[in-house]
This record gives structure tokens, C-alpha cells and sequence, in this order.
């Protein structure tokens, strides 16, 4: 995961020829902040309506179900639409979302606000996509996508500690009204983007051959089980990860408002868990040439979910973020060292690069959904502590398999694995 460091060395290597990038980072950053209030508040308004936590894990994992579906049909029915189209009609959900969700009184509401969630966030993904693609060129694009990503992530990091104080203050209408401003703000940002592109022509991008060859929903899938097959182990992280953050963002903010006497500083809490990600790229190159990416990863997984199952033996809103950052820098650490992992995938087998990416983003969704369920189902059962002691102790046993039971080299090989499905 991309950190200040890679902005700095992005801005110094391209300079002002990457306004555009700027500026549409800048839009992302609005975003991020109002997806980040979204974040915050949904699980509160939801249980404050009298849903039980188990439902509202429920309501809120389905973002992810009509996400996947939603990107899904977005790939295949829009394949070739802008990203400044896209963007629009992101605006028009985040401008409507927040209504519905604050006027949500009943479970299928609440299920239309959450669908509306899972829609914005792949648009945006989607758009993030087609504007590399379009704007920057080919060997700008991992460094265009990291700039990209620590915007969006200072903005995840601001955005709980504005949610604590604006619910400190007031209970009703204050969130929505922020969230409101930040998109508007969002919008002002992408019309300086348009401004700052209206002399160049929009560009149309063309799949290659070998991606248009490959149709075939049996074939794919049946690639799909070969590589899965290879890669589990880094597939089963991923989903790790995945379910820890969503697992945060749903019983997270219900965690910390709960501290009644420190209402103001509640934000603080979910702010400490998305802290580490901006920094923790300094010296996980050190970690990942020591042990190897995956070991750094699965080791580095396994101390965060030890150091989370010990929540519960404090009451302190501090002592508590203070456990909460130390998890989740050992987790953060976990993130960049897979991702350079299914890298070294990639650029070993490229034929098939998709499939990777691909399987990836699924189980990223899969993730997603299992974290809230799992976080309402929990907190129901055991309190919202126990719920995240519960969330380690599982994570620290499957990442100790993980490390128990990999092998230290995979080996991808494109041509066994395509063969007789595509390659013939």
C-alpha cells in the first residue's frame, strides 16, 4: 500500500505534467472523506433504528454482494465509458445516499441505502481505473495508482475523527450535512479536472486480442480453479485482511461512541486503525527482503490478530486505541507485503494476469462480506470487545497455518494452467 513517501517521490519525478493527477486525486480525497463518514455512522443509525447488530452486519455486508454483481455487469455492459461519465453518476448516488440513509427506518430502506454504498464505491474504483488508463501513460501507472491511493487514504484517516465530533455535538443531522459538503467539494474538484482537461481530446481504450478472446464464463472459471489452487494461501489472507477491516468499520464506530464520556474523542479510535497504512510502506521493503513477502505477511498478520484478542482487558477509550494502532500496524504491514507478492505473480505469468487480478478482487468482496456479518454476529453474542478478541484469536490461528503450510516458492505456469481451456 502507497504511502506519503511515494507521493513525495511521484511529485518529484513528474512534477506539474501530472496536474490532472492531482486533481483527480483530489477529487478521490473528497470522496474518501465522505465514504468515510458513510462508513462511520451506517452501523449507528442502523442500531439506533432497533436492528439488532446481527441484521445490521447483514444489511451492510450486502454493499459488497451488490457491488460484486454491480461490477460484474459494469465491466461487460460499459466497457468503454469515461471516467468523467462515470463520475457523474457517482455524484448523483452520493448526493441521494445519505438522504436515504438517514431517513431509513426499516430493513429493506436500509438494504436500498447499502446497495446505493456498494454501486458508488465500485464507480469510483471503476473510475480511478479508466482515468490511469486514460490520462497517465504505461509505465506511470503503478505510480499514478499509488498517488491515487494515499489520497484516498489521508482522507479515510480524517474522516472518523470529523464523524467522533460532529456526532459528539450533535446526534441528527450533522453527519449527513458533512457528508454532504465533502461531496459538493468533490464536485468543485471535478470541475477544476475538466477545466484542466478541456483542451485534450478523451481517448477510447481498446481491449487487446487475448482479452477478448477469453469469454467464456465455464472457461474462466475454470482457469479461475487452477490458479486458485496455486495461490490459496495468499488468496486466503487476502480475505483475511479483507474481513478484518470490514469487521472494523462495522462494530468500530459502535465500539467507540460507546465510550459515552469520551464522545468527542471517539473518532480517534477508528482513526488509529487507519493511520498505519500511510506509513507502514517505509521499511516493509526491509521485513519482505529479510523473510520473503509472504512469510513477512502471514508472521505480520498473525501479530496484529494476537495483539487484538487482548482488547477486552481494557475499559479506556486510550488504552483501547492504543491497542487498536499496534494490531493494526502489524495487519497494514500484512497488506503491501501480498500485494508484492500477487506481483510476483503477475510479472512471472502474465498470460494470466486477469485471472490473478481477477481472483484477487474476489476474494477482497468475500472478505467484505464475511467482516460485517460476522462483526454483528458476534457483538450480538459475546459485546462488541469480546467480538474483536473473538476476530483475533481466529486470525491468529489461520495465520499461523498459513505459515505452517505454505510452500516458500509457488510457481505459476501459464500455458499448464490455460491448457486445453484457452490456449487450444
Amino acid at each position: 500500500m502507497p504511502t506519503i513517501k511515494h507521493l513525495f517521490l511521484h511529485i518529484e519525478k513528474y512534477g506539474r505534467s501530472h496536474r490532472s493527477l492531482y486533481a483527480f486525486s483530489t477529487v478521490m480525497l473528497f470522496v474518501a472523506l465522505f465514504d468515510g463518514i458513510i462508513c462511520y455512522i451506517a452501523p449507528l443509525v442502523i442500531t439506533e433504528s432497533g436492528i439488532s447488530k446481527t441484521m445490521m452486519g447483514i444489511i451492510i455486508g450486502s454493499a459488497s454482494i451488490v457491488g460484486a454483481v454491480f461490477d460484474f455487469l459494469m465491466c461487460r455492459i460499459f466497457k468503454n465509458n469515461f471516467y468523467r461519465r462515470i463520475l457523474i453518476f457517482m455524484f448523483a448516488i452520493c448526493l441521494l445516499q445519505p438522504l436515504i440513509l438517514w431517513q431509513a427506518k426499516t430493513f429493506p430502506v436500509f438494504l436500498l441505502a447499502m446497495a446505493m454504498w456498494g454501486i458508488y464505491y465500485d464507480l469510483k474504483n471503476f473510475a480511478c481505473f479508466d482515468f490511469v488508463s486514460r490520462e497517465t501513460g504505461k509505465d506511470e501507472h503503478s505510480s499514478s495508482f499509488g498517488v491515487i491511493q494515499v489520497f484516498q487514504s489521508i482522507g479515510y484517516f480524517i474522516a472518523p475523527i470529523a464523524a467522533g465530533v460532529v456526532i459528539g455535538e450533535f446526534a441528527n443531522w450533522a453527519p449527513f450535512a458533512t457528508a454532504w459538503i465533502l461531496i459538493s467539494l468533490a464536485i468543485v474538484s471535478f470541475l477544476i479536472l475538466i477545466f484542466l482537461k478541456r483542451k485534450q481530446p478523451e481517448k477510447d481504450i481498446v481491449e487487446s486480442d487475448y482479452a477478448c478472446k477469453r469469454f467464456n464464463l465455464f472457461m474462466e472459471l475454470s482457469v479461475w480453479r487452477k490458479i486458485g489452487k496455486l495461490i490459496m494461501p495468499a488468496l486466503v489472507l487476502t480475505l483475511l485482511i479483507n474481513t478484518v477491516d470490514g469487521f472494523f468499520w462495522t462494530i468500530g464506530p459502535i465500539l467507540a461512541e460507546g465510550f459515552l464520556s469520551q464522545k468527542m474523542f471517539a473518532g480517534f479510535m477508528m482513526a488509529a486503525y487507519t493511520l498505519p497504512p500511510l506509513f507502514v510502506g517505509w521499511f516493509v521493503g526491509y521485513f519482505t527482503a529479510k523473510f520473503g513477502k509472504k512469510r513477512t505477511a502471514f508472521f505480520s498478520f498473525f501479530i496484529g490478530s494476537i495483539i487484538l484478542a487482548f482488547l477486552p482487558l481494557t475499559n479506556s477509550l486510550f488504552h483501547t486505541t492504543i491497542i487498536i494502532f499496534l494490531s493494526s500496524t502489524f495487519i497494514a504491514l500484512s497488506w503491501p507485503a501480498i500485494n508484492g507478492a500477487y506481483a510476483d505473480y503477475i510479472s512471472e505469468s502474465r498470460l494470466v494476469e486477469k485471472e490473478i487480478e481477477g481472483l484477487e478482487d474476489f476474494y477482497t468482496n468475500i472478505g467484505y462480506i464475511i467482516g460485517p456479518i460476522s462483526a454483528g454476529f458476534l457483538a450480538d453474542r459475546f459485546g462488541n470487545m469480546n467480538a474483536f478478541s473473538v476476530l483475533g484469536i481466529a486470525g491468529a490461528l489461520l495465520a499461523f497455518i498459513l505459515l505452517k503450510f505454505t510452500p516458500r516458492k509457488i510457481n505459476i505456469k501459464p500455458k499448464m494452467v490455460l491448457e486445453p481451456d484457452i490456449m487450444n
